[in-house]
């Protein structure tokens, strides 16, 4: 089934070309049920890019869904034109009037800043408070599932001597999660970050629950009941070639950068990355849609109620 986002978005278009199916408002109006209400709060520099990448995963589940995405109130993005924004985005001071199935929130590149001196923090505090009576499923992304996790939980995060950057393997610690089915036992998983959270800091709440684990990167999934949310810390939903284009960047810039370890076949740049995550990132995605699905409301006041 598929997923419904405006015919001149830029990923409306990517996404016919691979095959993944996209609605138009008009067919979408004949269809007598009432699709999944998803909003993305993109957090991220690169908006175009990511929208797509996340509307590829929630794209490839057999149910209708709507896609909003949401910025920030105040925060100006340098990255991305105005006029996208504008014609795409609703601020989040728009859309708290409204209420949600599923919300994904980004990561955003501002790991070595400490929560409290990100300039739309308040303002994202807010967001979180407001999961809980307006949104039925949360998932954070990277440094947002950090922030949910240090939010609600004051789990903290630790900076790296180096950044965590590849693909590294993890295992399924908890195969029977509904989140996780049809999981391998273990599988790679593309990394792309300078902090993490610890097993010892998340086990201090047994109101958590680690999915996902790696003995080299750490807690890669974690489920928090209570908030009806999950915190992915690294990037299922990443293109085959996101990594190079990060190293690429990095080198450019002449900071510090090691090579992505596991990515390159043979550990040769010149060589095209193979993708060896596609499939865990659809299932994740997945199942998450199909918990929704299970469990919302299908009147969305009783969102949160």
């Amino acid at each position: 089934m598929p997923i419904k986002i405006p015919a001149t978005l830029p990923a409306h278009d990517v996404l016919r070309r691979e095959g993944v199916m996209v609605m138009s408002e008009e067919t979408a109006l004949r269809q007598d049920i009432r699709p999944l209400q998803i909003g993305l709060l993109n957090l991220m520099p690169k908006k175009v890019q990511t929208e797509t990448q996340f509307a590829r995963m929630i794209g490839a589940t057999p149910l209708q869904i709507e896609l909003t995405l949401i910025r920030m109130s105040e925060h100006q993005s340098r990255n991305t034109s105005a006029a996208h924004l504008e014609t795409f985005y609703e601020p989040f001071a728009t859309a708290r009037e409204r209420k949600f199935d599923g919300l994904i929130i980004t990561g955003a590149p501002i790991e070595h800043l400490e929560f409290e001196a990100v300039d739309y923090w308040p303002e994202l505090r807010e967001v979180f408070d407001w999961t809980r009576t307006n949104v039925h499923r949360t998932m954070g992304i990277c440094w947002g599932g950090m922030a949910l996790l240090h939010h609600f939980h004051g789990v903290p995060k630790h900076l790296l001597p180096a950044k965590a950057f590849g693909c590294f393997r993890h295992a399924a610690v908890e195969p029977a999660s509904p989140f996780l089915q049809g999981f391998s036992d273990s599988l790679m998983v593309p990394v792309s970050r300078w902090t993490e959270v610890r097993s010892e800091d998340v086990r201090l709440h047994p109101e958590l629950r680690i999915l996902l684990d790696s003995p080299d990167v750490g807690p890669c999934l974690i489920e928090d009941t209570p908030n009806r949310a999950l915190y992915m810390f690294n990037h299922l939903e990443y293109d085959s070639t996101t990594l190079k284009e990060e190293y690429d960047r990095d080198l450019m810039s002449g900071g510090p950068i090691a090579m992505p370890v596991n990515y390159f076949p043979d550990n040769d740049p010149a060589r095209a990355p193979e993708n060896r995550w596609r499939s865990h990132g659809q299932l994740l995605y997945g199942n998450w849609i199909n918990e929704i699905y299970q469990t919302t409301p299908f009147d969305t006041a009783d969102i949160g109620s």
